[in-house]
């Protein structure tokens, strides 16, 4: 039976490059994949999945209504698959998580999932929980912060710099945004905002 591996991280610990790596020994060997990444990912172009070293291969779209089960299902029967990767995994809903795992377990295509674990409030989003509670293997990808610890958070940052704290969820945006932190500076950073805030309020 084919597994379900969820390689996860902080932003900047290599998941796109990674992912692009291993279609590409897929592909030097012959073998045919399918590449899936979020419609709302544009930093670097809609239907594309690219890393920050400069690599670049062609995605197939996902929103939160796709059909995963049925797409990947008809490409099968047009070209039999060896392996589905998607990237950006934590956009998945949960109903799209177990159309994943029907893809493995009863057509027998590994799928490689890469994504983020938290969001930036340290909250699972909905496609990293249903693939923590779903997924065969689960492999943690390391990124490090400016300490030198391994960074497992993620700070979503304003203008200025500080430790944004409140927000909707999903908010697109690269190293102008987001900064990877280990929790302890991801702790502070939040502390250090909301302390901020409130002395503003007070002297308002």
């Amino acid at each position: 039976m084919a597994k379900i591996y969820f390689y996860y991280s902080s932003m900047n610990a290599g998941k796109s490059t990674t992912l692009l790596q291993a279609d590409f020994n897929y592909r030097e060997r012959g073998m045919e994949t399918m590449v899936w990444t979020a419609a709302l990912d544009d930093r670097y172009g809609q239907g594309y999945v690219t890393s920050r070293i400069g690599l670049r291969a062609e995605a197939h779209k996902f929103t939160p209504e796709t059909d995963l089960l049925g797409a990947i299902s008809s490409e099968h029967e047009g070209r039999p698959l060896a392996c589905v990767m998607i990237d950006e995994a934590q956009f998945l809903s949960r109903e799209q998580v177990l159309q994943l795992a029907r893809i493995a377990d009863e057509a027998n295509i590994p799928i490689l999932c890469y994504g983020l674990r938290t969001d930036f409030a340290a909250d699972l989003f909905p496609g990293s929980a249903a693939l923590l509670g779903l997924a065969d293997t689960l492999v943690e990808l390391k990124a490090v912060c400016h300490c030198g610890r391994k960074s497992t958070m993620n700070l979503r940052v304003d203008g200025a710099g500080r430790a944004v704290i409140d927000g909707k969820q999903t908010e697109i945006g690269g190293n102008d945004r987001y900064v990877a932190m280990c929790r302890k500076h991801f702790m502070e950073a939040r502390q250090d905002s909301a302390a901020h805030a409130a002395l503003s309020l007070e002297s308002a």
